[in-house]
């Protein structure tokens, strides 16, 4: 299990009801954390803090050195990471999780609309393509009066690297510091800008499959109330549908 906290224990549990031994991951400094009481064992990871469980080869290599058949990653830290679905595929160990081309294909957000529009799936007005400065002003003025526009990291997620800008004039600055932030959470400074959406709600439908064609949905939840573009409650079903 590549991951901590809440949700390290609630894959442990569901594995321990299945019949499934669990084997837990911590850094030097997570040593005494509640979710490695819930594991049949646990692993030292090299280093503290988070980066510790970004560590892809070192988590591999664990998952060999205690011949795991899989890698359960949770969410955040390396769930969406291609490169950890490509190594746990090489050497054997099933990812659980999306394949590595999807995660590819999702983690560019220009390429996951450009999937959309050609299954006739609505997307919100914004640029096709990295953007400028030059290229966002142009789209701001194209819009009508009194909208605002978002700023997307092209490899964005989480969140990160996105700003909300009600006037021209502070495109440049807003540009600047969406870019920087993209380009060391995610290693791409690429932006791209959208039309923003005032008062609407953040409405999503969980889907899932078992990796063998069979996929189905889990329902609504409402992910409205957020702070800094994450969320902070979930609610299942929606209220507001």
């Amino acid at each position: 299990i590549a991951n901590r906290g809440e949700i390290a224990i609630r894959i442990a549990r569901s594995a321990k009801d299945l019949g499934i031994k669990t084997i837990g991951i911590y850094s030097e400094d997570d040593v005494n954390s509640l979710h490695l009481s819930k594991m049949d064992d646990n692993y030292l990871l090299n280093g503290k803090g988070a980066s510790a469980y970004l560590d892809t080869k070192k988590i591999v290599s664990l998952a060999k050195e205690c011949k795991a058949d899989a890698i359960h990653p949770g969410y955040g830290f390396l769930s969406e990471n291609a490169g950890l679905a490509r190594e746990s595929k090489k050497n054997g160990i099933s990812f659980i999780g999306p394949e590595e081309k999807t995660l590819r294909l999702l983690g560019n957000k220009i390429k996951t609309k450009e999937v959309a529009l050609k299954e006739n799936v609505p997307v919100i007005k914004g640029t096709k393509q990295k953007t400028s400065l030059k290229e966002a002003e142009k789209f701001f003025k194209s819009l009508k009066k009194g909208s605002a526009i978002i700023i997307k990291a092209v490899a964005g997620g989480g969140g990160i690297g996105m700003r909300v800008v009600y006037s021209p004039k502070d495109l440049k600055d807003s540009i600047k510091r969406a870019s920087s932030e993209a380009y060391k959470a995610f290693g791409s400074s690429d932006l791209y800008v959208e039309e923003y959406l005032k008062n609407c709600r953040h409405v999503e439908i969980q889907i899932i499959g078992d990796g063998k064609n069979s996929v189905s949905h889990l329902w609504d939840r409402e992910c409205t109330v957020q702070r800094r573009f994450q969320k902070i409650l979930e609610v299942a079903p929606s209220p507001s549908l």
